[in-house]
């Protein structure tokens, strides 16, 4: 068989790995408010996340993926080495940020790992400026939109309801919205998150002849990357669950509620514009939302403190380990 062919079936394995590890370590951005509410056990949470990860195969197109593949690196340095070298740089950070319990982003990871690689192999100019930017903008407004909506979403619910007095009927209620809002974020965190490891295939096998430039993204790619998430949701990751559940304020099924839409509206939105996005900050800052409309000491601030330097780190993290997984075979 021919070696190139070899190496690109590899490392479209190691790819769809990085896909499953996404899933794994940001299962918890899916399914803790819904835990921690009491709304779903663990088992249910997972396996209703992981439904609608692989649902969003046939809901948002493309055009993340578009964005990854053609527009954050030249296409002409990728090579086989460069895409492992990124992947690799993003599937440690993952993995050390899962072990120490911390909900960062496996989008900044990829981001940060392909940059690294890119960088070792022909230094800052392979980087495509104005969608770095863009990603930097996002970065920032992410969780500032998540927490901006959250706390409209919750004033609006205390200003529908404050005079009704059948509160027991009204959980009840917002327990099945629950329902409703867990699964839109989880269509969401697969349509915008399963995209990224699509734009990578997308590249490496435009890079290698495989895909003309200007191809659409193969059905098979697309089915499989969903496939790859939603596994990895089903293994879920435990111990983000409880950070992003109950660390950083108590949650009631309304405030999981409004967090979860909160966040799927702005996901929804950057994903049908083609902007990949951490769905990690943004149901962060939805979560922080919900909990200010109850007082800002509702909110634990020293973890939520952790989780943002987490977030400054990911990036430049990335980057070096996939900066120096790249150089041996640079200097080889």
């Amino acid at each position: 068989m021919d070696p190139i062919l070899v190496s690109v079936i590899a490392l479209v394995g190691v790819a769809l790995l990085f896909d499953f590890i996404n899933g794994f370590h940001d299962a918890a951005n899916s399914i803790a408010t819904v835990v921690s509410t009491r709304v779903l056990t663990p088992y249910q949470a997972v396996v209703w996340a992981a439904v609608f990860n692989f649902v969003a195969a046939f809901t948002f197109g493309t055009a993340v993926a578009s964005t990854v593949g053609r527009g954050m690196i030249d296409i002409n340095i990728v090579t086989p080495t460069v895409i492992f070298g990124g992947l690799f740089g993003a599937i440690v950070w993952d993995l050390f940020t899962w072990w120490i319990g911390l909900p960062t982003s496996s989008s900044h990871a990829l981001v940060g790992g392909l940059a690294g690689a890119a960088v070792a192999t022909a230094g800052w100019r392979t980087l495509v400026a104005s969608e770095y930017q863009k990603i930097f903008v996002f970065i920032v407004l992410s969780p500032i939109v998540g927490i901006l909506l959250a706390f409209t979403f919750m004033t609006g619910v205390f200003w529908l309801f404050h005079r009704y007095r059948k509160v027991e009927k009204l959980n009840r209620g917002f327990r099945r919205g629950q329902l409703i809002s867990a699964a839109a974020f989880s269509l969401g965190h697969g349509g915008n998150d399963a995209q990224k490891t699509m734009g990578v295939i997308l590249a490496l096998l435009i890079a290698n002849g495989l895909l003309a430039k200007g191809s659409d993204v193969p059905l098979w790619v697309v089915l499989s990357a969903h496939a790859a998430i939603a596994l990895g949701t089903l293994f879920g990751g435990w111990r983000i669950v409880h950070t992003m559940g109950s660390k950083i304020t108590k949650l009631q099924p309304v405030g999981g509620m409004a967090a979860e839409a909160a966040a799927a509206t702005a996901i929804w939105g950057v994903t049908l514009a083609g902007i990949p996005v951490s769905t990690t900050h943004t149901i962060a800052g939805a979560i922080v939302g919900v909990g200010t409309t109850q007082r800002l000491s509702a909110v634990r601030w020293g973890v939520a403190g952790r989780v943002v330097w987490a977030w400054v780190l990911t990036i430049p993290g990335s980057f070096a380990v996939a900066w120096l997984t790249y150089l041996p075979f640079k200097l080889g």
